[in-house]
C-alpha cells in the first residue's frame, strides 16, 4: 500500500492548521511516572492533559468516541509494555489492557473514554507502585520507598529519611536492608540509575539535564555513579542502545 500521497496531503493540512504533535520527551516523561509508580504525579499530570486532551494528538477517526478509543488503545499498548519491561507480569499487564479496551468499546461519550484513559494510567501506576513494595511489611520502609520515588530530583540520604520517620539512622538502615534485601543507600542509587537508563533510552535529554533531574550535584558525579553501577558511561550507554535499535 503506497501511502505517500495521503501522507503528504495530511502533513500539508497539519502545517496549514499549525498542528504540532506532543513533544516526545514530555510524553515519555509522563509515561515514566506510570512505570515508576508515581501515582500522584500521574494523577496531577493527567489533569493538565485533560484540559486540552486533543492538543498534540492526531485525529484517528472522524467519530469522536472512536477517535478517543483509538487513543486509549495506543496509550494502553505503550504503558503495558513499559510496565512489563519494569517487572509487571505480562499476563497481568495484557489482561488489564484488554479490560480497559472492552470498557472503552461500550463507551457512549468521548469524555467517558478520557475517564477510562486516566483510570488505566492510574491503575498501572498503582500496580507498579505496589510491585516495588511487594516484600515490604514495615510502614516506615514503605514510606521511605514512596519518598524515594517521589523525590528523585532531590539528594536523598539515610539521615534525611530517618529524620522524616523519627527513627535512629542505624535502626532504619538495618530495617530497610532486612525488608528489601538491599542497603538503603544502594536502593536509592539503583532507583536513580534505572530511571537514568530509561531517560537515556527514551528521551533526548542531555546528560547534564538528566543528572540535574535526578538530584546529582554535577554531571561528573552522575557519570561516576552511573559507571560504577553499569560499567559504562551515560553517553556510551545511550550510543549503544541507539545502535542496537538500528535495522540490519
Amino acid at each position: 500500500m503506497n501511502t505517500n500521497k495521503e501522507l503528504n496531503y495530511r502533513l500539508y493540512l497539519q502545517r496549514e492548521e499549525e498542528f504540532v504533535r506532543m513533544d516526545l520527551k514530555s510524553e515519555f516523561s509522563y509515561y515514566d511516572n506510570i512505570k515508576q509508580g508515581n501515582i500522584e504525579k500521574v494523577r496531577e499530570s493527567f489533569q493538565d492533559i485533560r484540559k486540552d486532551f486533543y492538543k498534540g494528538n492526531g485525529t484517528l477517526s472522524d467519530h469522536p468516541v472512536k477517535n478517543n478509543i483509538y487513543h486509549l488503545v495506543v496509550s494502553a499498548a505503550i504503558v503495558s509494555r513499559l510496565c512489563i519491561a519494569a517487572g509487571l507480569p505480562h499476563d497481568e499487564a495484557y489482561t488489564l489492557t484488554d479490560i480497559y479496551i472492552r470498557k472503552a468499546d461500550v463507551a457512549r461519550t468521548p469524555e467517558e473514554v478520557i475517564d477510562l484513559i486516566e483510570a488505566l494510567h492510574i491503575d498501572f501506576a498503582t500496580r507498579m507502585h505496589n510491585l516495588k513494595k511487594k516484600n515490604v511489611n514495615s510502614l516506615y520502609v514503605r514510606r521511605c520507598i514512596d519518598y524515594i520515588y517521589n523525590h528523585l530530583q532531590e539528594p536523598i540520604t539515610l539521615e534525611k529519611l530517618a529524620h522524616r520517620e523519627k527513627l535512629n539512622p542505624s535502626y532504619l538502615s538495618k530495617l530497610f536492608s532486612k525488608e528489601t534485601g538491599v542497603p538503603l543507600r544502594n536502593y536509592i542509587q539503583n532507583v536513580k540509575i534505572e530511571t537514568a537508563k530509561n531517560m537515556l533510552e527514551e528521551t533526548t535529554f542531555s546528560i547534564s539535564d538528566i543528572a540535574l533531574s535526578l538530584g546529582y550535584s554535577s554531571q561528573s558525579s552522575f557519570t561516576y555513579s552511573f559507571r560504577m553501577h553499569t560499567g559504562t558511561t551515560p553517553s556510551k550507554y545511550r550510543a549503544e542502545y541507539n545502535y542496537t535499535k538500528l535495522p540490519f
